[in-house]
């Protein structure tokens, strides 16, 4: 890959196709992080409210993407899956080499990507929704051309809004069942915890706040420490004790079979949809 024109790290400049919440998420985070100054960051948009948003970080918003294409050297898709062949394949005549392509469209091939584009520099990103407060796990997959340095920038980046994992791309549909639905099963735990909670008795407040630091502080302790989930679970269950009485109860229903059947419907769909 040596004719790979290097993206300058100290100058270069990220343009977003497309202005919506996961951009913003973004944006926010790389500025916030110190990685880029907003005056390196623009996108198009040409709605008052998306255009303040980004506009309050101090992006620069133009009026359209040809406009953001012709002043990045990063450029960031970052649009619904369904029109993101349209957009890439308008913007094809002015999308250069020099340039490294993003997309965080969920289910979209890389093969696909390059094809519309023309061009294989191009490095899929499937982060989640939590990189609205700055906690996404993100993994990454490059493209033909994509350089090892490309990948690197990419990762700082994302980094910028949680952590970032480096998989083949036969692995996304198995990714998208476990950290790209996730959130939803957690959150349905959370819920299920707190109506536990009123259940036994508590106000609902304080049950959802309990159930919700709950979550987070075991979350915490699974990636801060050098121990296994299994471990930790052992280490809070005393013999005879109320933990291990609610522990039996999960083993009765099924709770780590039901987890497990969750991921693999969600990749199962997620296989099912990217065929299409």
């Amino acid at each position: 890959m040596a004719n790979v024109c290097p993206i300058p790290t100290d100058s270069y400049k990220v343009g977003f196709i497309g202005a919506g919440k996961m951009a913003e998420s973004i944006a926010r985070g790389v500025v916030k992080s110190g990685i880029l100054p907003a005056s390196r960051i623009r996108t198009a948009h040409t709605g008052s409210a998306r255009r303040t948003a980004f506009e309050s970080i101090g992006v620069t918003v133009f009026d359209n993407n040809t406009q953001v294409v012709e002043d990045s050297d990063v450029i960031i898709f970052s649009v619904k899956p369904q029109v993101v062949k349209n957009v890439v394949s308008q913007l094809r005549p002015i999308l250069s080499e020099k340039q490294l392509l993003v997309s965080v469209a969920a289910g979209v091939k890389l093969k696909d990507l390059q094809e519309w584009a023309g061009q294989g520099r191009f490095i899929r990103v499937m982060p989640n929704t939590p990189s609205a407060v700055g906690e996404a796990a993100t993994v990454i997959t490059l493209g033909e051309k994509a350089t090892t340095e490309d990948g690197e920038l990419i990762s700082q980046l994302f980094g910028a809004i949680g952590k970032v994992w480096k998989a083949d791309e036969k692995l996304f549909d198995a990714i998208t069942g476990l950290s790209g639905s996730g959130p939803a099963y957690v959150f349905l735990a959370i819920e299920a915890l707190a109506d536990g909670g009123v259940a036994a008795g508590l106000p609902r407040e304080l049950a959802l706040g309990l159930a919700s630091q709950t979550v987070l502080g075991a979350a915490s302790m699974v990636s801060g420490m050098a121990k296994h989930p299994g471990q930790l679970k052992d280490d809070v269950a005393s013999p005879g004790g109320t933990t291990i009485a609610g522990i039996h109860e999960l083993e009765k229903s099924g709770f780590r079979g039901i987890l497990m059947n969750a991921v693999v419907a969600a990749a199962k769909r997620s296989r099912e949809l990217s065929q299409n």
